[in-house]
């Protein structure tokens, strides 16, 4: 009978601490959550304010997240700078490609989201924007 009490007892302070767990890792998700809703709010009104196409809350939640995902990892970094270049070109492949001079709004809503997620990079990820061939487009 002693043996049945320990063993209810253990399996019991088991269950306790998964309980527990699952708590506290709610809650850290939740608090997360909060915090990327309200930023996606932010880049909405951003976005918004500068005319440019705004995807739904929802979606910026999944992608940018609280932190701005893969955005603001790194942009200055030389393969985010070659992926950016080899963006803005005619669309052909191979040896029919070539750069074309882009519209500023092109970058435009990067720049809002880091402005947003990662303030801390925007100023680096600027000087990259400056030093691109651009025509100022109306929005």
């Amino acid at each position: 009978m002693m043996r049945d009490t320990r063993v209810v007892a253990w399996i019991s302070i088991g269950v306790l601490v998964l309980m527990a767990g699952i708590g506290v890792l709610s809650h850290a998700g939740a608090k997360q959550g909060a915090a990327a809703q309200e930023k996606a709010d932010q880049l909405v009104a951003e976005l918004t304010a500068a005319g440019l196409r705004v995807p739904t809350t929802d979606q910026i939640v999944q992608v940018l997240g609280d932190d701005g995902g893969a955005v603001c990892l790194d942009p200055g970094d030389a393969l985010r700078r070659g992926i950016l270049y080899g963006q803005l070109t005619n669309g052909a492949a191979g040896p029919g490609q070539r750069p074309v001079i882009a519209g500023n709004n092109v970058v435009q809503g990067q720049l809002i989201i880091m402005k947003v997620y990662c303030p801390d990079h925007l100023e680096e990820f600027q000087e990259i924007v400056d030093d691109l061939k651009l025509v100022e487009v109306d929005t």
